[in-house]
């Protein structure tokens, strides 16, 4: 049995396979730069997600390193339930590249 982050994990994962997403799931072994769950790519835009049970938060070295990526002029989804799940699938629904550069 999944654990609550396990479960939004999952989640994650199914709606990345759906959009033919390249994700990046590094494994922290605390050697280093500091980095999110998942870093990824989808229509010419660099995204990064940490997954979260719904009653946690962002640690601090999280949030630095999400305020990096923002800097930089990535995006970052902390998601930690269905609705965040939802906006994540719903922003790779508008920077496909099918719909950034269709030609018929």
């Amino acid at each position: 049995m999944p654990t609550p982050e396990g479960k939004v994990k999952i989640a994650v994962k199914k709606v990345l396979a759906k959009y033919d997403v390249y994700a990046h799931w590094p494994v922290q072994n605390g050697m280093g730069a500091p980095c999110l769950d998942c870093h990824g790519c989808h229509g010419g835009h660099y995204f990064a997600i940490e997954t979260k049970a719904p009653d946690k938060k962002l640690t601090p070295r999280q949030g630095k390193t999400r305020e990096e990526i923002i800097r930089a002029g990535g995006v970052v989804f902390v998601i930690c339930d269905d609705n965040g799940v939802t906006g994540l699938e719903v922003w790779l629904s508008m920077t496909s590249p099918r719909s950034l550069y269709k030609c018929e």
